[in-house]
């Protein structure tokens, strides 16, 4: 699986964790948008946009005979930093329904959020990049 790096002495982080080691197949996940299958925004609530585009990650991981556990990385791009900071227990709980392994564990992965400008899908408030790793 994989080993969190976590320094003695160092304060915890929520939500994310500061470091991770791996070893096996590298799944890397394009920026995801939260958008159907048919490149069709599902609306303007930033939630609803991060539940599909961690969904839209859950797909593709799939693909690869992974899933939610297996991820390792992840970059949040978002529009409006006012926005994700006020959707933070909505977002949570979300994130939490959906980042849930087979063995019911959350997997909270090295994580980064950035705001951004814009991003090139329009009414996209967000972007979702994910790196995972199978092990051998």
């Amino acid at each position: 699986m994989h080993r969190v790096l976590q320094p003695a002495g160092w304060d915890k982080p929520k939500g994310y964790v500061n470091g991770v080691a791996a070893r096996g197949t590298v799944i890397a996940v394009a920026g995801q948008v939260g958008w159907t299958a048919r490149s069709q925004i599902i609306g303007e609530d930033f939630v609803a946009q991060a539940r599909q585009a961690l969904s839209n990650i859950v797909a593709i991981l799939a693909e690869a005979g992974a899933g939610p556990q297996h991820i390792v990385r992840m970059t949040w791009y978002v529009t409006d930093k006012v926005e994700y900071l006020a959707a933070g227990k909505a977002l949570g709980a979300v994130y939490r329904e959906l980042m849930t392994g087979p063995d019911a564990k959350v997997n909270y992965p090295a994580m980064s959020a950035v705001q951004v400008a814009g991003l090139v899908e329009e009414g996209a408030k967000l972007e979702i990049e994910a790196t995972a790793v199978v092990p051998d």
